[in-house]
């Protein structure tokens, strides 16, 4: 279904900024005017100087967390949490029971579960990371040297062979380095190469 804009509306494209600002550049170096790149993109004179003037768009600003129902019995869980660190693992608070503890021993009211689990969900790894008992964002480089490993890997795959549906095996090697690969299909009631036949 076709969508008629209205003559002299402005073109709205789904772009990223980055994509909007190249394509507001290049018009710009075709001879397009700076009113006539805010017409045909419907953004502001603001919007067309700063895509001119900047490479990238600037980065979004972060906006300072909303205040939540939660916010005042943070410091409760907080303190829960830090407890577990040194219970046994049986004896550790789940979500459910912060949460009823939260109703019964605090009275809290108008928070639900659904909230405390989010914010458990998030605070228990950084609190174990303050405490210095958790893995920090762990990355192992992988490092292969030319010649040196392998992955190698069989499997069953169908395939006609002279004319005649077959089941073999499909012997796989990949080097580790190049990730250049190798792929060769064996018959498995004679266990020779079906390239042969083919």
């Amino acid at each position: 279904m076709a969508v008629l804009l209205p003559l002299g509306a402005p073109m709205r494209l789904s772009k990223s900024k980055a994509d909007l600002y190249a394509a507001i550049r290049r018009d710009h170096r075709a001879g397009m005017s700076m009113r006539a790149l805010q017409r045909k993109y419907g953004v502001t004179w603001q919007t067309v100087r700063r895509a001119l003037d900047l490479v990238w768009p600037e980065p979004r600003k972060k906006l300072p967390p909303r205040p939540t129902r939660l916010d005042p019995y943070k410091p409760l869980i907080d303190e829960m949490l830090h407890r577990d660190l040194d219970a046994p693992p049986k004896q550790r608070h789940t979500a459910k029971r912060v949460f009823d503890r939260l109703l019964d021993e605090y009275a809290a009211m108008g928070i639900s579960y659904q909230m405390v689990r989010g914010y458990i969900a998030t605070r228990r790894g950084e609190i174990r990371q303050e405490a210095g008992r958790g893995p920090s964002e762990v990355f192992v480089p992988q490092t292969h040297l030319p010649g040196t490993e392998a992955e190698v890997d069989f499997g069953d795959v169908h395939i006609v062979l002279a004319g005649v549906a077959t089941r073999c095996y499909l012997f796989s090697f990949r080097l580790s380095y190049s990730g250049k690969a190798v792929h060769r299909p064996v018959d498995r009631t004679i266990g020779v190469s079906c390239e042969l036949v083919w």
